[in-house]
């Protein structure tokens, strides 16, 4: 049976927020108007005005974790060029990303991504759990070599025994992704093709997410099809 690391090549944790551009501290309302469209003009807007707000949680990370962590200056390090932040650390990374948001530019999403972890045994580290307390809500898995979605679909809807119909597929027409879920478990993983995202109803911690990923990924080992078992 083929295994999880024949397939994935990284793995990170994922956290969203956002906000409204004209609430951004440097949006000034008599100077400013709120964009209409997403474009490297309005995007360039929105780095210049998230500039103190990127700089100012950034920092804060930086400091948590030197604190928390017990970091030396050679251990850690913060690049800050609006509208991305990058927290590089011995043991991992983390980037806090602004952009507009597509579906409406007058608002503006931010990500929170931990990826690079290179001690699996800081997940079990109290410290490390409590500085990224309630900051993720996604697990995103990218695929070495990618996957068809209507493969998967496929291998979901061809489920027969009673252990497998635990799991259930949803899809658009155009089958450009696919939701998947388990039955008792709050999580759903979407697949495009290039990654799996494992979704959560609410952020949490790192070991929380990870702790309800065991749940999820019974569920796609309990199957015999090669496409399902070997994702996660």
């Amino acid at each position: 049976m083929a295994k999880a690391a024949d397939f994935i090549s990284q793995v990170s944790l994922v956290g969203r927020s956002g906000g409204q551009v004209k609430a951004l501290g440097g949006f000034k309302k008599a100077h400013h108007t709120v964009p209409d469209a997403v474009n490297a003009a309005t995007q360039g807007f929105l780095a210049k005005l998230c500039a103190a707000e990127l700089a100012e949680e950034a920092e804060g990370f930086f400091q948590r974790a030197k604190a928390a962590l017990g970091y030396k200056r050679k251990d850690i390090t913060l690049d800050v060029t609006s509208p991305l932040a990058v927290l590089a650390a011995k043991d991992f990374t983390l980037e806090i990303a602004y952009a507009l948001d597509e579906a409406d530019p007058a608002g503006y999403a931010i990500t929170r991504t931990l990826h690079s972890l290179r001690n699996g045994d800081l997940l079990r580290v109290s410290e490390f759990d409590v500085l990224f307390a309630a900051q993720f809500s996604g697990i995103v898995f990218n695929l070495k070599k990618g996957v068809r979605v209507e493969a998967v679909i496929d291998a979901v809807e061809g489920l027969q025994n009673d252990d497998d119909a635990a799991l259930k597929v949803d899809y658009p027409s155009d089958c450009r992704s696919c939701t998947l879920t388990v039955a008792g478990v709050e999580a759903a993983v979407v697949c495009d093709g290039a990654t799996l995202e494992m979704r959560f109803p609410r952020n949490g911690s790192p070991r929380e997410l990870m702790e309800a990923f065991a749940a999820v990924r019974s569920a796609f080992k309990l199957t015999k099809d090669r496409v399902l078992s070997g994702l996660l």
